[in-house]
């Protein structure tokens, strides 16, 4: 697991956003290059800057091809809430050479959940999988909808809400915690670490525990970010606020070897 750790939120999206550009710059296969998608606070900046140097020329995504990680059960596309509306308004919109075509998002209205999951796990599959999936984690430490104790090898599949995640999202429903959907599609533990690459955003004060969980922790279901540990390809970008309880010599170790890797 490589840990960088940034000085704030704006210096780590923009480290981010330069990685994940490098990495669809330095792609030279003939099939479109893979990227799997967060929604949430953590990765606006994120696209923020990719937005930016697209429009100015330094990465296209005209041979990408994304896939994101979740979408709430019963909220159509034009929901502002959900979670279609959020990527293309904060996201794909802005993109001068995005193609439409080369958008992938669970459909949460669709009639057959199960059968929506499997379609969505055939389609990354055909396109050999997925080349970096940058994500998100939630204070309990779930990354995508994969709550605590959600099975480490799991797939695309339904989930239920934790009444604490549908606490944490209701300030975008009023605030009412009831008007937050109680289920959701969501990848799975195991797509996400069966992509090449996994780069997972963690942010703020309140995130210190999970990412001490993260990367000094045991690998367990209660901690579904854990599982990163067992991937050969694993990054966490992170800033300063979320590593207060790490311990010290972790700290050290992780702006060591960055700085290392600098020379």
């Amino acid at each position: 697991m490589r840990v960088v750790i940034q000085e704030d939120y704006n210096k780590m999206c923009k480290w981010a956003a330069n990685y994940i550009a490098a990495k669809i710059n330095g792609h030279k296969e003939a099939r479109p290059f893979v990227l799997g998608l967060p929604t949430g606070s953590s990765p606006i900046g994120v696209y923020q800057e990719l937005v930016r140097m697209n429009k100015a020329g330094e990465v296209s995504f005209a041979n990408v091809v994304t896939f994101n990680m979740d979408e709430y059960v019963g909220l159509p596309h034009e929901h502002d809430q959900s979670y279609w509306y959020f990527m293309h308004d904060n996201f794909f919109d802005h993109l001068v050479d995005m193609k439409p075509e080369n958008i992938n998002i669970l459909n949460g209205m669709a009639e057959d959940p199960e059968e929506e999951c499997r379609r969505y796990e055939e389609k990354i599959a055909s396109y050999g999988g997925i080349d970096l999936f940058m994500g998100g984690i939630g204070v309990d430490g779930h990354l995508a909808f994969n709550e605590p104790f959600t099975s480490l090898t799991s797939r695309t599949g339904l989930r239920a809400l934790t009444t604490d995640t549908r606490i944490v999202n209701s300030r975008f429903f009023g605030n009412d915690p009831e008007k937050v959907p109680a289920f959701a599609l969501s990848v799975g533990i195991g797509t996400v670490t069966d992509s090449k690459e996994v780069l997972v955003l963690i942010s703020g004060h309140n995130k210190a525990r999970a990412l001490a969980k993260s990367v000094e922790g045991n690998v367990s279901q209660k901690w579904t970010c854990s599982a990163l540990q067992m991937h050969n390809g694993a990054i966490i970008a992170c800033d300063e606020d979320a590593c207060g309880e790490l311990t010290v010599d972790t700290y050290k170790y992780f702006k060591d070897i960055e700085k290392a890797e600098r020379l």
